[in-house]
């Protein structure tokens, strides 16, 4: 029946305690955030991208997801990506030691906390046991030891000159996440402002080589066509003086040239029986009237001179 002496019940069986909250893998953990993408979960491969936060994903992924972010549920939590200029193709180095994805046989031993990426400067893995960072103006993935280290203004892979602004931590804690967020804002807040007066720069340069010419004075399309238009009516308005002048005086004797029309309106006016006499000496070819013809043109043209 029990309790019959027989048993001594423990304290365990008697109190009730307070359960131990459950405890997270920390290999799995670091796997999630290392190895695998952060909107899609899936494994990463390249290329690998990167934000201004130090989260990792796969291209293809942001790509489905900057389309229609309506197939992921947790798309508020990636509210910085607005497009790939907000993202960075990392530079990684690869590890000798890995020798990439082996099936399980169950008969060998399969080291599954080999990274497929190092430091190129330190050796250390990149698996999520130590800090790791990339620059933000190169892409290049550098443990935090060797920037400590090894304290230079040029990166220690492509040899790119950086400032310490652009330094980027990958997965860091709450902390550092907070920190990279208020970096992200101040850069792009650098880069809105250049481009704005890289703008305003270049309209002024437009406007002040349309306003002046080479010569430092104006010159615009309508006073161009303004002076072609001069040049026109002074070309078409020269008399050939030299041809009327003999010794410096007018050559009465000689007529403007005319046409074949006048001359033929002039000979029409001279066999017409019902013009009147008066009429036609005014027409008239005689030296006299030729004469007084061209005195009277001469008088009334200054230009002739």
């Amino acid at each position: 029946m029990g309790c019959d002496g027989g048993t001594i019940p423990t304290r365990d069986e008697l109190v009730k305690t307070k359960k131990k909250p459950e405890q997270k893998d920390k290999a799995s953990e670091l796997a999630v955030k290392w190895k695998h993408c952060s909107i899609s979960l899936e494994p990463l491969h390249k290329p690998i991208l990167a934000c201004e936060l130090g989260r990792l994903y796969n291209k293809e992924s942001v790509l489905e997801f900057l389309i229609d972010k309506s197939k992921f549920d947790f798309a508020d939590q990636f509210n910085h990506l607005r497009g790939l200029r907000d993202l960075k193709e990392l530079n990684l180095s690869e590890n000798p030691a890995f020798k990439g994805i082996i099936a399980e046989k169950g008969d060998a031993y399969i080291d599954t906390q080999t990274s497929e990426y190092i430091c190129p400067v330190v050796g250390t893995e990149l698996s999520g046991k130590y800090r790791f960072c990339y620059i933000w103006t190169c892409g290049c993935v550098l443990s935090e030891r060797a920037l400590k280290e090894i304290k230079s203004e040029v990166c220690h892979k492509c040899g790119h000159t950086y400032e310490e602004e652009s330094v980027v931590v990958l997965n860091g804690t709450d902390d550092d996440v907070d920190l990279m967020r208020i970096k992200m804002e101040a850069r792009r807040l650098k880069a809105k402002q250049e481009k704005k007066a890289k703008k305003a720069g270049k309209h002024k340069a437009t406007s002040s080589s349309t306003d002046l010419s080479t010569d430092g004075e104006p010159s615009s399309k309508l006073t161009k066509r303004e002076k072609d238009k001069e040049v026109a009516v002074a070309s078409s308005s020269k008399v050939d003086v030299k041809s009327k002048l003999i010794n410096g005086k007018p050559d009465l004797k000689s007529k403007p040239s005319r046409g074949k029309a006048e001359e033929k309106t002039i000979k029409s006016i001279q066999n017409d029986p019902n013009a009147s006499a008066t009429y036609k000496s005014l027409f008239t070819t005689s030296s006299r009237a030729k004469n007084q013809q061209q005195a009277h043109w001469v008088t009334f043209n200054p230009m002739y001179y």
